[in-house]
């Protein structure tokens, strides 16, 4: 049976999640709230719970959710290949905005959609995410709505959208905290030799730089990719060229992360 609990009393946040750890077990779905918007939370381990996940929002494989993890430690169990970078990004920026797409661990018994071999990893800056994910560790979590609306910013939101496809939803007031920008995260691409911001959001990319002075921009090229136009390019050819932006990285995974619809917040996937 759908329950709501609210989550600012706290016998009532032990029960909600006492409840919400054992709906995940049971492969279901969860709404939650996170630092940007409320999320669609499901076992990232249960195929069974993430089509379950991806059904209730009316969204395709072809749009893989990312996964919130409850701790920097869980980073080197879902993902491989992580480059020194990346890790002084996590370092500085979990809990908080920032997202890192990155090659997921091949041994994982998982299957998120066509994520082409890449999983989108974020440790949250909310107390009643990071406690729901330490119980039942790394979820699955999209932005809390159906495909085409708004991203809900209540549980109550939440529930006129998804209704009964939500075991529990946890109710923890307006998600962003009033005062606070709905801005989204950053979502840097983490797969290749260099690191690429491929959504602008809560963190700056003059923050990333303060740490990782190399990261590219949105839509930037490093200079050893960038191909001289011949002096007698052909005027057709040279329009094309201009109007194609570089592509930030292959993965569904950014595919994804661009997909939920934008108000005038931004683009509020979890």
């Amino acid at each position: 049976m759908t329950t709501t609990y609210d989550c600012t009393i706290d016998d009532e946040r032990a029960r909600g999640l006492e409840h919400a750890q054992r709906a995940i077990s049971e492969k279901k779905c969860v709404v939650l709230p996170t630092d940007t918007v409320y999320g669609i939370g499901a076992d990232a381990f249960s195929p069974q719970a993430v089509t379950m996940l991806l059904v209730s929002k009316g969204r395709s494989r072809t749009m893989p959710p990312p996964v919130l993890i409850p701790r920097i430690n869980a980073l080197d169990g879902l993902a491989t290949e992580v480059s020194a970078d990346a890790r002084k990004l996590a370092e500085a920026f979990w809990p908080g905005g920032l997202t890192l797409i990155l090659h997921a661990q091949p041994s994982l018994d998982w299957d998120l959609g066509e994520t082409k071999g890449t999983v989108a990893l974020r440790m949250p800056a909310d107390e009643v995410a990071l406690e729901l994910l330490t119980l039942t560790g790394p979820l699955a979590v999209s932005s809390a709505n159906r495909t085409g609306n708004a991203p809900a910013q209540t549980a109550a939101a939440a529930r006129e959208q998804l209704a009964d496809s939500v075991e529990v939803y946890l109710e923890g007031g307006a998600r962003p905290l009033e005062g606070e920008a709905g801005v989204p995260s950053t979502i840097v691409d983490a797969t290749g030799p260099v690191l690429r911001v491929v959504r602008n959001g809560a963190v700056s990319l003059d923050r990333l730089r303060e740490h990782v002075p190399g990261v590219l921009g949105l839509g930037e090229i490093p200079m050893a990719e960038e191909e001289p136009v011949p002096a007698q390019a052909d005027a057709g050819n040279a329009t094309d060229d201009a109007g194609s932006a570089p592509a930030a990285s292959g993965s569904s995974a950014v595919t994804a992360a661009a997909a939920e619809p934008t108000t005038p917040a931004g683009n509020q996937q979890p």
